[in-house]
């Protein structure tokens, strides 16, 4: 049995519900890299609880005709790395972010430079979308403290080529709103 080719580019997220900005995101990194990009979903994420049966069926759903999904148990891009060497996660600021805080290493600088390190050995990247806050603040990769020796590993998508102020939960707050008030 033929098994299909992992992915070259990956785009990781809840998808908690698929937007139009996950659909663009992956077209423009598409566009960038000239290569298609899967969907990930991991069951298990480093913030959130781990998602049940029917969720993931439920999240599955929404790309029916769309995208190729890959599912995983790989809560951290370093065990992402591992199952898809030499991937380019396409990626938020907010989460570039979080790939190069300490405390996503437990404090520890060490760690995350073994972790980086590794991201590396395997051939993987990240290119990277700008990204607004809560507040409206617009942030891209030239505001993540990206370590000098790892710069190679982050490429930016240019705000005029990416930028849709979307967000899933911003959705999930409106449309609870909508049943709220009905």
């Amino acid at each position: 049995v033929a098994s299909t080719p992992a992915p070259r580019v990956v785009l990781p997220g809840s998808f908690n519900p698929l937007h139009a900005g996950h659909l663009l995101l992956a077209r423009v990194a598409e566009d960038m890299l000239r290569a298609p990009v899967a969907m990930e979903i991991s069951v298990i994420n480093v913030d959130k609880p781990p998602l049940a049966a029917d969720e993931v069926r439920m999240r599955l759903t929404q790309f029916a005709w769309r995208a190729r999904v890959e599912l995983t148990r790989a809560p951290t891009f370093l065990e992402k790395s591992r199952l898809v060497p030499g991937a380019t996660f396409v990626v938020g600021a907010d989460t570039a972010e979080r790939l190069v805080a300490a405390r996503y290493y437990g404090d520890d600088e060490e760690r995350k430079a073994r972790a980086l390190g590794e991201n590396a050995d395997q051939g993987c990247r990240f290119l990277v979308a700008v990204r607004a806050d809560s507040e409206g603040r617009v942030h891209s990769l030239a505001d993540v403290a990206v370590p000098s020796r790892f710069a190679h590993l982050f490429t930016s998508i240019p705000e005029s080529r990416f930028r849709l102020d979307a967000s899933s939960s911003e959705i999930r707050a409106r449309s609870q709103f909508r049943i709220a008030s009905c």
